[in-house]
């Protein structure tokens, strides 16, 4: 269930993944991120859950689910990123690996990779668009494309069942994934963009349709969510409209 260090240690070591040493060390050498980060996952995920973590990376959030001593489908369509989280939880059965980018239909997508910060690879190039020239964004460049297989969060129920809690992390492609989901879970969340707020409307919006009613949020890689109570779709809308362009990023989190 825990991550082997001698794993991390020989993929720190592994040329080809020097691109990956920022995500690595701040997924696998704090300890108490770690922790931080399973005791605000515990709100939403229990033993024995099923969760979807839909942008997984390199399966820092799969790490905190295994933990809780959830079973894991671990969506991901960097083929780096997919070798990085097989080599880490390859030996796990309760973790399933599905290569592949999520949004609204299946079939394929193209995905725009930033070679030297895979983190922001996307499919969506609007959102590379909305990162031209702002703040906090300057020098990103998406200097590879790959034909990706997609799939969709119906497609996944369909294969491995119905899950207690996903997390959709996807720079910028958040409202298509939401758009490939057509009933309602107990929870899940979608990151947002400073720079494409539009986005986080769209997929507030669809979340509503799915019977969504109560919202809340956290900023940046905070373990903590930002308001004290849980907030209808249009006051949290004003909070993200409110929020400063510095603020950057952050998650949504929804409940029926």
């Amino acid at each position: 269930m825990f991550v082997n260090p001698e794993v991390v240690a020989a993929l720190r070591a592994d040329p080809a993944a020097t691109s990956l040493l920022p995500s690595l060390d701040l997924a696998y050498g704090d300890p108490g991120r770690a922790a931080a980060m399973d005791r605000f996952y515990a709100q939403f995920v229990r033993p024995g859950d099923l969760v979807f973590d839909v942008g997984a990376h390199v399966g820092d959030r799969t790490g905190s689910f295994r933990r809780l001593d959830a079973r894991v489908v671990a969506v991901e369509p960097q083929p780096l990123c997919v070798r990085t989280i097989r080599a880490l939880y390859g030996d796990d059965d309760q973790v399933a690996v599905v290569e592949a980018a999520c949004g609204a239909a299946t079939g394929v997508l193209e995905l725009h990779i930033n070679s030297a910060n895979p983190t922001i690879s996307t499919v969506s190039s609007h959102f590379i668009q909305a990162t031209d020239g702002a703040d906090n964004w300057q020098g990103e460049v998406w200097d590879a494309r790959l034909d990706v297989p997609a799939t969709t969060l119906d497609v996944l129920i369909a294969t491995h069942g119905i899950p207690a809690f996903v997390k959709i992390d996807v720079e910028g492609f958040e409202d298509a994934v939401l758009a490939g989901l057509s009933r309602p879970l107990p929870a899940l969340s979608f990151e947002f963009t400073t720079v494409e707020r539009a986005v986080a409307h769209r997929a507030l919006d669809r979340a509503t349709e799915l019977g969504f009613t109560r919202f809340n949020l956290a900023v940046g890689d905070a373990m903590t969510l930002a308001e004290p109570a849980w907030l209808p779709a249009t006051a949290l809308a004003t909070i993200l409209d409110a929020l400063p362009h510095s603020a950057n990023s952050g998650d949504v989190y929804c409940r029926p």
